[in-house]
């Protein structure tokens, strides 16, 4: 049994996404944060942040979105999804997925903050501005790294894939630019993934 409790346009994204590449069966579970579900008792002893994605398999609970994805491409895509433990092409996938988090979703997510997630008091209009100018370096970075191939590691998508192209989403919906072409042809090719659109059917249905 593979429970994930998330919230739509959030990271639990990143699980159905990955979830429906592998085709497994799976329950989502919506935690609605404006009915403050997600500081219930039951929910918190699932995650004590009170934040989202966790997956339940079966009593092992699991958090931290790109943790989860590599959890389960090791667990169940046959090396599909994630490369062969020790090998380069393992530690470049490793270099990206840790890319993903700390450069291009770092600054996205601190406009976020700064936006609408944080407390009024605590928000500081100006750093929205330097959050943007980061991301665009970030960007070039990934543009330079993707070069002309499809998906990251080359020709094969990956798990990697799934936290770049979810943050690209979230660039998207923030309006922030993305005008190399090799960046926008490789959204165009990860959102025409029928895995992706299932996963947006899900979250939306439920």
């Amino acid at each position: 049994m593979i429970t994930v409790y998330g919230t739509p346009h959030s990271r639990s994204m990143r699980i159905t996404w990955m979830l429906e590449e592998l085709q497994l069966a799976y329950e989502f579970v919506p935690i609605d944060f404006s009915k403050g579900e997600h500081r219930s008792e039951s929910f918190l002893a699932l995650n004590s942040a009170g934040k989202v994605p966790v997956i339940k398999l079966d009593n092992f609970v699991m958090t931290e979105s790109a943790a989860i994805v590599s959890h389960l491409a090791e667990l169940y895509s046959n090396g599909q999804l994630i490369p062969a433990a020790a090998s380069e092409q393992k530690a470049r996938y490793q270099q990206w997925c840790y890319f993903a988090l700390c450069e291009l979703e770092q600054p996205l997510w601190t406009m976020a903050k700064h936006r609408f997630a944080l407390a009024k008091e605590w928000r500081v209009p100006a750093v929205i501005d330097t959050g943007a100018w980061e991301f665009q370096q970030a960007l070039a970075l990934l543009s330079a790294g993707l070069a002309d191939k499809p998906y990251i590691l080359g020709d094969d998508f990956s798990a990697a894939d799934i936290l770049i192209a979810h943050t690209l989403l979230w660039a998207e919906a923030f309006q922030q630019p993305l005008a190399a072409d090799n960046i926008q042809d490789y959204l165009q090719r990860c959102k025409q993934r029928p895995a992706f659109n299932r996963a947006v059917q899900k979250e939306t249905v439920t």
